[in-house]
């Protein structure tokens, strides 16, 4: 081998690994990185916020399984990363973000824009370390892949200080790293069975990443034979088809009642893949802590998640591909118990998700959402930061292909906008829409630029209620009638994306929608579609009157 500078044996690792796109803001403590992309096969996305940077990189993850890749600068570069990732940790997806440094001999005298990034992000990260050797770059980012897609995945921050990059060393290239896969022991399926085969009201819930098409198909023909209510986790809508005849619903945020109830009177739980935090489980309450209160069969490719929250009566250590693969060395009983509970579940899925309930003003999120999946092909992605807004495509669209749905499952705000553009960036082929509140919009709607400067026509659509919505339902039931730092005043989000050069609508009516949505489609360009909400239109089934009246009535009650 010659000699070659850090730089560019840090992107012939990147190569060697499969990484084919990096989302970046540039800086000067990584120029030899810069300048080894220039000449390389990778695609480079330049971005207008790291945040923004990071987040289309963790979408990458989440889409591919392959880690996502990030280059920002040092300091407030890396501070401003930080909310992807958060996301990452969070939502279990691989990442893996570099970050300049300062040049080594600079090092503890707090040199401009000096951090200590182990430090910075260690509690976020599944490892966060520096390159002190220019020769040990393939060792280290041979680790980084390891590391951010094993077990559980999750990100990795490698600091990068500028020495180190233009520092000459021959070094050999690592070899391509390879995802490790856990697969459940004989004995375990087999205690699997006996436990079907004394079930009553079994349920599935399917949670998580490390998920793949092949392993959803073999967790929907588990399910077709054993006639099994499936549901999935909070925001992991795209991992069982929605029309499918099992297909129960999702446990996300103000979930089917009936759903809750199926699952609570359930004599054996079978959950994969996911962990059942907070979100899923409303905030503990759906199990008990540690002792479930009923048979959990709990499989999770990382053996530190099984019995962290839940005791469960089996456990699984296994990937949901390795796991789903195995399921076809069971067979069913032969009068289940349980007969009809597939399509009992599925139905009171479709009465949950079909018509929506009439809401104050003119335009109706429901109903739009529900146009929307009539005219969608069934590879569009979906995508989502957090907000009240997001309940409204959580519960009427119906996702029923892998790798559409991109949403925060740890509720980080501004992740739609930059979520599309980086998916639109890996697959422009497809339909990509993000929804986003207007609060939400504006924390990375600056990344707008980019979909223009990429000619990648995604579909922004802003539900604008003039306030931070979800802050302010919970404002009302706490503090009826107090508002206190919730009301936005807010721009012409249309003529916004005009003055990007993109493709503006605004839309005050229902049946306004599906004609400027047609409009932007044809437009091929980036576009916005500013939707106004009455802000008494809190969520699918409340008014924020009704809200207040009900938090007033409790505190009379006192």
């Amino acid at each position: 081998m010659a000699n070659r500078t850090g730089g560019q044996i840090l992107v012939d690792q990147l190569l060697i690994h499969g990484a084919t796109d990096a989302f970046c803001v540039p800086g000067e403590s990584y120029l030899a990185v810069l300048d080894a992309l220039h000449d390389a096969s990778m695609k480079v996305t330049i971005c207008r916020a790291e945040g923004g940077a990071c987040m289309m990189a963790e979408a990458a993850g989440k889409l591919t399984g392959k880690p996502g890749i990030c280059f920002v600068t040092r300091g407030p570069g890396a501070t401003n990363a930080s909310p992807g990732v958060h996301i990452a940790d969070q939502d279990s997806t691989p990442l893996i973000l570099f970050v300049g440094q300062i040049d080594g001999s600079m090092r503890e005298r707090e040199a401009f824009q000096e951090l200590d990034y182990r430090a910075v992000f260690g509690t976020m990260t599944k490892w966060a370390t520096e390159i002190d050797d220019a020769a040990r770059i393939p060792e280290i980012i041979s680790r980084a892949f390891h590391v951010a897609t094993s077990g559980r995945p999750g990100p990795v921050v490698i600091a990068l200080p500028e020495d180190v990059l233009t520092d000459l060393a021959d070094v050999a290239d690592a070899e391509p790293y390879q995802v490790t896969e856990q697969h459940p022991a004989p004995a375990q399926m087999a205690d699997l069975a006996q436990r079907f085969a004394a079930a009553k009201s079994p349920i599935a819930i399917l949670g998580g990443s490390r998920w793949s098409p092949e392993a959803i198909a073999d967790f929907q023909a588990f399910a077709e034979r054993f006639d099994l209510p499936v549901a999935v986790s909070f925001r992991r809508q795209m991992l069982f088809p929605a029309d499918h005849p099992n297909f129960a619903g999702d446990l996300g945020i103000g979930p089917n009642p009936k759903l809750l109830a199926r699952i609570k009177e359930s004599d054996l739980v079978l959950l994969v893949g996911g962990r059942l935090s907070e979100m899923p489980s409303q905030s503990y309450t759906l199990f008990g802590i540690p002792n479930p209160g009923r048979p959990l069969v709990h499989v999770h490719a990382d053996p530190e998640e099984l019995g962290r929250v839940y005791r469960p009566t089996l456990a699984i250590n296994a990937s949901p591909a390795g796991f789903c693969a195995a399921l076809k060395t069971i067979e069913p009983p032969k009068a289940p118990a349980w007969k009809g509970a597939g399509a009992a579940a599925h139905e009171a899925y479709i009465a949950w998700s079909e018509q929506p309930a009439p809401v104050p003003g003119e335009f109706h999120p429901g109903e739009m959402v529900r146009w929307l999946r009539s005219q969608l092909p069934d590879d569009a992605i979906l995508c989502n930061g957090a907000g009240n807004y997001a309940t409204w495509v959580h519960r009427f669209h119906r996702f029923n292909k892998f790798a559409t749905q991109l949403a925060p499952t740890c509720g980080s705000m501004g992740y739609g906008v930059p979520a599309a553009i980086g998916a639109k960036r890996i697959f422009p082929e497809r339909t990509v829409i993000a929804f986003a509140g207007d609060g939400c919009f504006l924390m990375n709607g600056q990344d707008f630029a980019t979909a223009v400067q990429y000619d990648l026509p995604v579909i922004v659509v802003v539900v604008d209620n003039g306030m931070y919505g979800t802050i302010r339902m919970h404002q009302e039931r706490e503090y009826p009638g107090r508002v206190s730092a919730t009301t936005l005043k807010n721009p012409d989000f249309a003529a916004y994306a005009k003055a990007f050069g993109g493709h503006g609508e605004r839309v005050e009516k229902t049946s306004e929608f599906a004609p400027a949505f047609e409009r932007a489609v044809k437009s091929g360009k980036p576009a916005i579609i500013h939707c106004l909400l009455d802000p008494e239109a809190i969520t699918p089934a409340k008014s924020l009157s009704t809200i207040r009246a009900e938090a007033f009535a409790a505190q009379a009650k006192k």
